[in-house]
């Protein structure tokens, strides 16, 4: 069962969303052979105070 963890800045649509699974969902078919119905895609929305890198804040 592939489960695709995703984190993105929160703002993305609903309709983005679910053409970014379907996308995953057909790739992960397409290249690992696995049904559609054993994909998970799992959307982690996160402002950008929550993320970091090189030490500063993405919100910064």
């Amino acid at each position: 069962m592939p489960a695709i963890h995703v984190y993105l800045y929160e703002g993305r649509t609903d309709d983005q969303k679910r053409e970014l699974a379907m996308a995953f969902t057909k790739d992960v078919e397409k290249i690992v052979g696995s049904p559609p119905e054993a994909t998970q895609v799992l959307f982690h929305d996160m402002s950008q105070s929550d993320w970091a890198y090189a030490g500063k804040l993405a919100s910064d």
